[in-house]
């Protein structure tokens, strides 16, 4: 280009015409209008340079339903920061799930491992915990746990609940076998002494469609309670116990009543410390009572017969030991003896042996066997009876006590060897030899001759009423004709009275008649017996007479 020529004053009509010039050609400069489109070129080649930078891989997830997710607005979230939005949602081939497509941040491609875990994040209400109410107001979202495998994966299968646990929670996980799951889901607690340690992390039914598999997760420091001699139990709602002892209801908090939960605890004879590994396997009972029974390889088998009714008994009855309870009932069966033509009730004892054990430390390295320790017993006059434990239910237990007028009874060979189950001798229960006791009486009254008892005793009815008849004549013929004359002889004898005592009064004078008589009379008493003395001494004077004295002789 030739730059512009600079105007020229306009030449007059009658002015020569100007000659024309050449200039040199000028170098081209860049024009201001091209900057602008080159710093955009460059803004947008550093945007897509920084996008590349950061964008991470993208990944498949498939899911059941796309429920709540929208292609270009859904975001994945670790720990609440967006780490991938989702680009596409597609039905999968097979029209049973969704596949979903989502370009990941590049901070995110380390994340991606062979065990990470997604799950749509959505309003949700399971084991009594409410989750997700966030998205009510911003839209649901994909949820995303890290695995701990080295492993890279890219495809992955989402789950169709949240984990209740997350990879980083400290703790440790274990595995519960149980028949049925109950009311247990994903989320119930699990307790230990009512506090609550963990929780249901999943569940699924077994191959064989006989049972449940559960996991459980304990969080720390919890985790070091459950040893392998643990006991799981469901504690869900109330548990009512029925028994010898009455009725008992126990729960382990408001939560487990109304959704159910699961608890675990030593038993009571349990003295293991040594810590359950991680997926360590336990059988979850029904109940604690059944959780904290001894297993059968720690007890003592044995077999009562009873001949009287078991009504009241059941399964799990305690067997009492003068207070101590040293086993329970197993079963109750019935048996039908044809030669005698009558029943009796095998009872299966499973007795705690070892709890009659001495504790004496010189005998701690003596081989206990419990059947010569019962053998031994029973030798003594230990006997099985029935008692009632609980008037209200009528629940009844077996009682074990020494009775010494019981029949002695030995154990064969077969039963201490283990070969036959050993039989404890029974005697009849205190409601039985009662009843037995009662009938006794009332045979002795059916023999009592009651019909000839009551004619005899309505004879002698009659005849005391004849009897009482007279009774009341004489009376009556008493007060008429006797009752007058002892009163006039009751007179009599008053005035008699009065005599005798005027007669007896000292100043009487037949009292001084008598006084002048007595002393007469003693006189005479003591004259006779000078007289007396005189012929004792003298005997031939009354004889000869009285000798003359000697005074009279002289003169």
């Amino acid at each position: 280009m030739t730059e512009p020529v600079p105007d020229e004053p306009v030449s007059k009509p009658d002015a020569p015409i100007p000659s024309a010039r050449v200039l040199p050609k000028r170098k081209r400069s860049i024009q201001l209008v091209w900057i602008i489109p080159a710093i955009a070129v460059l803004i947008g080649a550093w945007i897509a340079i920084s996008t590349s930078l950061q964008t991470g891989p993208t990944i498949s997830i498939t899911f059941k339903t796309a429920e709540g997710l929208e292609a270009g607005k859904t975001k994945i979230r670790y720990k609440s920061v967006d780490i991938g939005d989702v680009k596409t949602i597609v039905l999968a081939p097979d029209k049973q799930s969704v596949i979903v497509k989502a370009q990941m941040t590049r901070q995110a491609s380390d994340l991606l491992l062979r065990d990470t875990r997604f799950w749509i994040v959505r309003p949700r209400i399971a084991g009594g915990q409410i989750s997700g109410l966030t998205t009510l107001l911003s839209g649901s979202y994909i949820g995303m746990d890290i695995g701990k495998s080295e492993e890279s994966e890219r495809d992955f299968k989402g789950l169709d609940v949240p984990p209740t646990v997350t990879a980083d929670e400290a703790g440790r996980q274990f595995v519960l076998r149980a028949k049925s799951l109950g009311s247990l889901d994903i989320g119930s607690p699990v307790y230990y002494r009512q506090v609550q340690v963990g929780e249901v992390t999943a569940q699924t039914l077994d191959a064989d469609g006989k049972g449940v598999t559960l996991k459980v997760f304990v969080h720390t420091p919890y985790e070091k309670f459950v040893t392998q001699n643990s006991r799981f139990w469901q504690a869900s709602g109330l548990d009512v116990t029925l028994d010898a002892g009455g009725i008992k209801l126990q729960a382990q908090s408001l939560v487990s009543i109304l959704l159910g939960g699961i608890a675990f605890q030593e038993p009571p004879e349990g003295n293991s410390t040594l810590q359950a590994k991680a997926d360590h396997v336990f059988t979850l009972f029904d109940e604690q009572v059944l959780a904290m029974k001894r297993p059968d390889a720690d007890v003592t088998p044995f077999v009562a017969y009873f001949t009287e009714s078991v009504r009241g008994l059941s399964p799990g009855a305690p067997i009492d030991f003068q207070g101590i309870v040293i086993g329970e009932v197993k079963s109750i069966d019935l048996q039908f003896n044809p030669e005698t033509r009558s029943f009796r009730f095998p009872v299966e004892m499973n007795l705690y042996a070892d709890r009659l054990q001495s504790r004496d430390p010189k005998y701690a390295n003596q081989v206990f066997d419990g059947r010569r320790l019962m053998a031994g017993l029973i030798e003594r006059g230990l006997r099985a009876q029935l008692r009632t434990g609980n008037l209200l239910t009528g629940q009844r237990y077996v009682a074990l006590d020494f009775f010494p007028k019981a029949k002695p009874v030995k154990l064969d060979r077969a039963q201490l060897s283990g070969k036959t189950l050993p039989e404890m001798p029974t005697v009849p229960g205190s409601l039985e030899e009662l009843q037995v006791t009662l009938a006794n009486i009332a045979k002795k009254i059916d023999g009592i001759p009651l019909d000839e008892i009551g004619i005899e005793l309505k004879q002698s009815l009659q005849s005391l009423q004849v009897t009482m008849k007279s009774v009341d004549q004489f009376v009556n013929r008493f007060d008429k004709e006797v009752t007058p004359q002892l009163a006039a002889t009751m007179a009599d004898a008053r005035k008699t009275m009065s005599n005798a005592e005027k007669l007896l009064a000292s100043e009487a004078p037949v009292q001084q008649d008598v006084r002048a008589a007595l002393q007469e009379l003693t006189k005479a008493a003591q004259s006779l017996r000078v007289l007396t003395d005189y012929i004792q001494r003298q005997p031939q004077s009354l004889i000869f007479g009285k000798p003359a004295d000697k005074a009279e002789g002289g003169k």
